[in-house]
């Protein structure tokens, strides 16, 4: 469920007809619902309450806009970040350190520095390499670093082969079958304090059976190393629960994946710990576009929007789906290609695609916008780096503002030996 809906024959978000954001910021531009993401941050929140002890940690990669990051910090998430960047963010948020995991397969040892003397909740390493560089960094600042390793189950999600992060050919987390010799030599150094196992085998998961495999096998795990004497006290399940991107689509929801953990984990006596990003983001926003033109094609039209792959990239990069509709509908409709203005083939949304009846000047969607949407853009072609919108009731603000190509072009420098002849 989500707040953006048609009233009166114009798409709003909540109480704020798009039309009226569009006219005052210009387009592109994502529109983001506070109702929508108030609702999914607790809706998954709720799925986990019968679950002992739980920690949620939003993964700030699928959307870190700081008043996104503020509004989840109000709602009790701590965060999952995977650079010093993304935890400065959180921490602007006013996410508690304690409350922050620090994931990512290359942390950097000035990144792992500056997340000691902040004083992160947990490291999840994803090497004994890793570990034993910040073993000797806490140890250099007099401290320990609490940490849990993340596990390679080699299991396969079934997701998206780019977004895959659980098979042994994917680059996170060590190999299974080493796993509790690293464990064991990585408790031993005097600079951590290893308290934990973590996995994560993929995004946009759909299917929650590998998630049962991958689970079981961490239980298995979690017990070989408690009758070594190890202490295993937190378990972290990571995130990757889907979202349905097409109407009508059927996915696992949170109650069904909290009753799997619930179920898999009944003996554990661990603290279960969470990374949901694109569940809690994914509708809670729309990319909103002008249409330039519509072109004749050899098959069908060429509906060109001024929303572009370096705005939203997930259809280029992985051939992703993204419902599309006007935001006056006129109730015809028509099968066109949708494609943006940058100069690459890639820079397509759809082929053939059934949507609303549009034509130039039009206002139309991009549905589900809300994860790994403004978060990836970028400014190629000399673009401007799109802007963000949020939406509280009949309320609207600009939260991220429009970085044009002037400022952007401002920042760079021609060197003395260039202006010479």
């Amino acid at each position: 469920m989500d707040h953006f809906e048609l009233k009166n024959g114009v798409l709003h978000a909540e109480d704020v007809p798009l039309t009226a954001i569009a006219e005052a910021v210009g387009t592109p531009v994502y529109v983001y619902s506070r109702a929508t993401l108030t609702r999914h941050a607790r809706v998954f929140r709720d799925a986990l309450a019968k679950l002992p002890r739980i920690h949620i940690a939003f993964a700030v990669k699928s959307n870190p806009n700081l008043a996104v990051l503020k509004l989840l910090a109000q709602e009790g998430y701590g965060a999952d970040v995977v650079s010093e960047g993304e935890m400065n963010r959180a921490l602007a948020a006013g996410i508690a350190a304690g409350d922050i995991v620090f994931s990512g397969v290359g942390k950097t040892r000035g990144e792992l520095a500056s997340a000691v003397r902040a004083g992160i909740g947990q490291f999840n390493l994803e090497s004994e390499e890793e570990g034993v560089e910040l073993a000797e960094i806490a140890a250099a600042q007099g401290r320990r670093a609490t940490c849990a390793l993340r596990v390679n189950p080699n299991v396969d999600a079934r997701t998206h082969a780019k977004i895959s992060t659980g098979k042994s050919e994917n680059k996170f987390g060590v190999p299974y079958d080493r796993a509790a010799a690293i464990y064991a030599r990585l408790a031993a150094l005097p600079g951590l304090e290893m308290r934990g196992l973590a996995v994560h085998i993929g995004s946009q998961i759909g299917d929650l059976e590998p998630s049962r495999e991958a689970f079981v096998k961490m239980g298995e795990l979690m017990r070989e190393l408690r009758g070594q004497g190890l202490a295993v006290t937190h378990m972290d399940l990571g995130g990757g629960l889907g979202v349905p991107y097409k109407a009508g689509e059927q996915l696992p929801t949170p109650d069904d994946y909290g009753a799997l953990v619930a179920e898999v984990a009944k003996d554990w006596d661990a603290t279960l710990m969470f990374e949901p990003g694109r569940v809690i983001t994914g509708n809670s926003g729309v990319l909103v576009t002008e249409v330039v033109r519509v072109k004749q094609g050899a098959v069908h039209p060429w509906v060109v929007v001024d929303a572009a792959m370096n705005d939203l990239a997930r259809p280029a990069m992985y051939d992703a789906w993204h419902d599309f509709a006007a935001v006056r509908p006129s109730g015809e409709r028509m099968v066109a290609n949708i494609v943006g203005p940058i100069c690459e083939s890639s820079d397509t949304f759809a082929m053939a695609r059934e949507i609303d009846a549009v034509k130039p000047g039009d206002l139309a969607v991009f549905r589900t916008a809300g994860a790994y949407g403004a978060t990836m853009a970028n400014t190629y072609n000399s673009r401007a780096l799109v802007p963000e919108v949020m939406v509280d009731g009949s309320r609207w603000a600009v939260v991220a503002e429009r970085i044009d190509p002037a400022t952007i072009l401002a920042a760079e420098r021609v060197p003395d030996f260039l202006e010479r002849p």
